[in-house]
């Protein structure tokens, strides 16, 4: 299922990402900070009055001349209303109505998607007056917000939320597995697709970024039916400014947010770079299970400790997504493909597993005993109560008696002695604590 979007479009300098950070912060704020996640602020995630909702930041460039600056503006306006459910376009009471605001106004006649202006630095009372001329936009009332100070925020949000459509249900049964193939572009997510399905469905090509849309295959393999979403694939940003590369970005979040099972696809000829850690960092971040898919391992030259190595390497690189298994594989010889399914069935199911409360509580009691929770400032953490409050990832609520001295690394450790109790391959754990409440 995926989320409607909203995406912030205006001139550089209109204060976009300030905004977008402050509508994903909260967010942000609860994703574990483990070690070697990269983060990219260019999509992100929020709900507001109970609507989850994506979201766009097209801020951040600044290049010299103004024809360069409408250019990059343009483009960038162009490929977030393309994707876009509602746009909040963003201007700035300062600086006033400009040439700029004018242009951006133009694309977004054009494109008939719902808008709401944000007037942005109104920071005070007396600044109010300089909202009225953006009425001239001809979208409705303008909401006045001041991003620095965290003002109109949530009008902003009424309004844009107001306009996003209904979630809708993608119409695959609830024991269709639905798999997701990401990857920076030639890893080979075309080519596993044929491979899996035994035919050319997919266009394959040696252009990077070929494949420029998500496309839904559904087949069916000893009994067990799934749907491969291949994606375009990801540029790393900065390299090639062009609009596949956004575009690609998104559309492979969409396709992540849809997807039970993501296929993180690594290129075994070419190793591990940068960019694959961003791109396993957006599964992560959206509790999708996931599965490592070193593709091209025809072509490695190999000895006994080759794959040892290769996968101590995935391992150092990728230390926040520890639980995901590693497949081997070669879309094009069909070598070890046969391996694949099984373990995406695995990991499908542990993504949806539910532990009942009892033996939660007591794997936690045992841990307990073992390791006591620590102290802070004479205080002792002590533990009440775990439950698991949902799946898809499994999400597990501990009820302490004072959240602040719960730590990060005695979180670690309760996951990993609920992992070593139940398994959760493959799937990211959620562990939230919350102050057990006096009634309670």
């Amino acid at each position: 299922m995926a989320r409607p979007v909203i995406a912030i479009v205006g001139r550089p300098n209109v204060g976009k990402s300030t905004i977008f950070n402050r509508v994903i912060g909260d967010r942000l704020a609860i994703v574990e900070d483990k070690p070697g996640v990269t983060r990219d602020r260019l999509y992100g995630t929020g709900e507001w009055n109970g609507k989850p909702f994506s979201i766009i930041d097209t801020g951040g460039i600044e290049i010299d001349g103004e024809d360069e600056i409408m250019k990059s503006v343009r483009m960038q306006a162009e490929l977030a209303i393309e994707e876009a459910d509602v746009i909040i376009f963003m201007v700035d009471a300062k600086s006033g109505l400009t040439h700029a605001d004018d242009e951006v106004a133009q694309m977004l006649f054009r494109s008939r998607k719902p808008v709401v202006v944000a007037v942005n630095k109104v920071d005070n009372e007396s600044r109010m007056d300089e909202v009225y001329e953006f009425y001239g936009l001809g979208f409705g009332e303008p909401i006045a917000i001041s991003g620095s100070h965290g003002i109109g925020i949530g009008d902003l949000l009424d309004a844009a939320v107001e306009k996003l459509p209904e979630l809708t249900d993608d119409g695959y049964d609830e024991d269709v597995i639905r798999v997701a193939l990401i990857g920076r572009p030639n890893v080979g997510k075309s080519s596993l697709v044929n491979a899996l399905l035994g035919e050319d469905r997919v266009i394959v090509s040696n252009v990077a970024g070929t494949t420029r849309d998500a496309i839904d295959t559904p087949f069916e393999r000893d009994g067990q039916r799934y749907v491969l979403i291949d994606t375009a694939g990801m540029r790393k940003r900065g390299k090639v400014y062009e609009s596949t590369e956004k575009y690609s970005v998104m559309r492979a979040m969409k396709a992540i947010e849809r997807a039970d099972v993501v296929l993180v696809l690594i290129n075994g000829e070419e190793g591990i770079i940068e960019q694959d850690k961003h791109i396993a960092g957006y599964a992560h971040e959206a509790g999708k299970a996931s599965i490592f898919v070193v593709n091209k391992w025809d072509v490695v030259e190999k000895n006994d400790k080759t794959m040892q190595h290769f996968t101590q390497n995935i391992r150092d690189h990728f230390l926040f997504m520890s639980y995901a298994p590693i497949v081997y594989l070669s879309a094009l010889t069909k070598q070890r493909l046969q391996k694949l399914l099984p373990v995406v069935n695995h990991v499908s199911e542990q993504h949806a597993m539910r532990i009942q409360t009892h033996l939660l509580n007591d794997v936690v009691s045992d841990a307990v005993a073992i390791n006591p929770p620590p102290s802070d400032k004479g205080k002792r953490l002590r533990i009440n109560y775990v439950t698991q409050v949902s799946t898809k990832p499994p999400t597990i609520v501990v009820f302490v008696n004072d959240p602040e001295i719960m730590h990060f690394s005695y979180e670690r450790y309760l996951e990993n002695k609920i992992r070593a109790a139940f398994d959760f391959e493959g799937t990211p754990i959620r562990i939230f604590s919350r102050r057990k409440s006096e009634e309670d």
